[in-house]
């Protein structure tokens, strides 16, 4: 767990740093460095995504998935979660009701409210897809190794300053996410290690990097809304459908 508990405290670190030196720099700045994190996180994303041996095996994936997550409304917990947060530690209250004006000026939804739940699910979304995680949690869990979980911690810190200083204190909670995922698959090393082979990592990484782009297309850019939560169960049907396609000889 040394890997997940650097990572928390870059996350934490940069978070801190961009709440306080964000509001420093002019809103056209801040635009542009959001644009600039969209960008990358788009190559970022197309890079994994190249790393797939068969398409096909990501588009079954990410359309199973994308249905059981909208089934399980993942996105709607998530952002649930982060609602809660927000009215726990953020001083959030509750929004008045669809076609009810608010009762006085306290009461009218914030910015900065709304930006504290896409703070938290962008960052959480961020910090947790791709083969970072989880190889590096895997190496983490089964040998003490956490050179991979560190280099992603200096890139997670960078990011939460940059996220930070334009989404607010949402982007620290994200942290909770890091904790609970990293370190979830750290525990779970040696059993992951046993079941998951070569070729379900590189799909598992291809179906991670469209994740990605639609976070960037979704939350960094704003081009168009994508529920990207709710591709989150297509991670685990990757592998699984390697695996059939293995017990059938295809």
């Amino acid at each position: 767990m040394t890997g997940t508990i650097i990572n928390i405290a870059t996350v934490l670190l940069g978070g801190v740093l961009g709440l306080f030196f964000g509001a420093r720099f002019p809103t056209r700045i801040r635009q542009t460095v959001m644009m600039g994190l969209g960008l990358f996180t788009i190559g970022l994303g197309m890079q994994m995504f190249l790393k797939t041996g068969n398409p096909l095996i990501v588009l079954g994936s990410l359309l199973i998935g994308g249905v059981l997550g909208e089934w399980w409304k993942l996105e709607d917990r998530l952002r649930h979660l982060g609602e809660v947060l927000e009215r726990r530690f953020a001083g959030g209250g509750e929004a008045p009701l669809e076609g009810e004006p608010p009762q006085n000026e306290s009461e009218a939804p914030s910015r900065e409210g709304s930006n504290f739940v896409r703070g938290f699910l962008t960052a959480s979304l961020l910090f947790c897809v791709g083969p970072m995680t989880i190889l590096g949690s895997i190496q983490d869990g089964l040998t003490g190794e956490y050179s991979l979980l560190a280099t992603k911690a200096v890139m997670d810190g960078f990011a939460a300053m940059a996220f930070a200083s334009t989404l607010g204190v949402g982007v620290l909670f994200s942290a909770l996410t890091v904790l609970v995922v990293q370190g979830g698959i750290s525990l779970l090393a040696a059993q992951a290690q046993a079941i998951l082979t070569e070729p379900m990592m590189l799909e598992m990484t291809a179906v991670g990097g469209l994740m990605l782009m639609g976070l960037a297309v979704s939350s960094l850019l704003e081009i168009r809304p994508i529920r990207a939560g709710n591709f989150l169960p297509a991670l685990a049907v990757a592998p699984l459908i390697v695996w059939i396609l293995d017990l059938l000889g295809m």
